[in-house]
């Protein structure tokens, strides 16, 4: 988020190029958004990148009511004070221009780990261990390797475990609520192949699924 249109749409792009769906916001935009958005979009969102405007103090306040996501804010240039002020309102990270976007993704990442250990890091369902830090999960006590959106599935299934969640939330936690050039019936095809590395390494599938009531795990 940013008060210039040209800032926003170039991180956009950039996040593209990593396989990354991003979605960039006006100032006034972002504050509407923030406040009126449900529940299942926002918490959607992996990170919130904030570009230098004056008000980030309130604006990383207003996010901090409404998400736990990782916070970082981008600095023109570096003042003692100004980032002390940005730590107070709850920003994870200050982070000097020019910064390449693989560095923003990595300070995530080590964003989210520090809950490593934590029972929020972690999300146990039968034999199945899924980290919200990143982590390839653990499935019947060994590490399995999944590409990125599958695991991400994975992810938010465990995190709904008892529940069913429907294609739409998952196309939203995987993609993203913004992105309009992928289709949502690809996530079909990621929780086919899902399913079907699980049942080879557990022997059954965990996944349920139930016409027009989604998918779920532990259900």
């Amino acid at each position: 988020m940013d008060s210039r249109e040209l800032v926003t749409s170039g991180y956009q792009s950039l996040f593209g190029t990593e396989g990354v769906s991003a979605a960039g916001f006006q100032v006034s935009e972002f504050r509407e958004w923030v406040e009126t958005a449900p529940d299942t979009d926002i918490s959607a969102v992996e990170a919130f990148l904030l570009g230098d405007f004056p008000e980030r103090g309130a604006f990383t306040r207003l996010v901090r009511s409404r998400s736990n996501a990782p916070l970082i804010a981008l600095a023109e240039t570096k003042a003692l004070n100004s980032t002390l002020d940005l730590f107070a309102a709850g920003i994870d990270d200050v982070v000097a221009k020019p910064v390449h976007v693989k560095e923003i993704l990595a300070r995530v990442g080590a964003i989210r780990r520090r809950d490593v250990g934590s029972d929020k890091a972690r999300t146990v369902v039968d034999e199945i261990c899924v980290f919200s830090d990143g982590r390839d999960p653990e499935v019947a006590g060994a590490t399995m390797i999944l590409p990125r959106r599958e695991r991400r599935i994975l992810e938010y299934l465990a995190a709904n475990r008892g529940r069913r969640v429907s294609k739409q939330q998952l196309f939203s936690a995987i993609y993203g609520i913004f992105d309009e050039n992928v289709e949502e019936n690809v996530i079909e095809s990621h929780i086919s192949k899902l399913r079907k590395k699980l049942k080879m390494r557990l022997g059954y599938d965990p996944v349920s699924s139930m016409r027009y009531l989604g998918y779920g795990i532990g259900v």
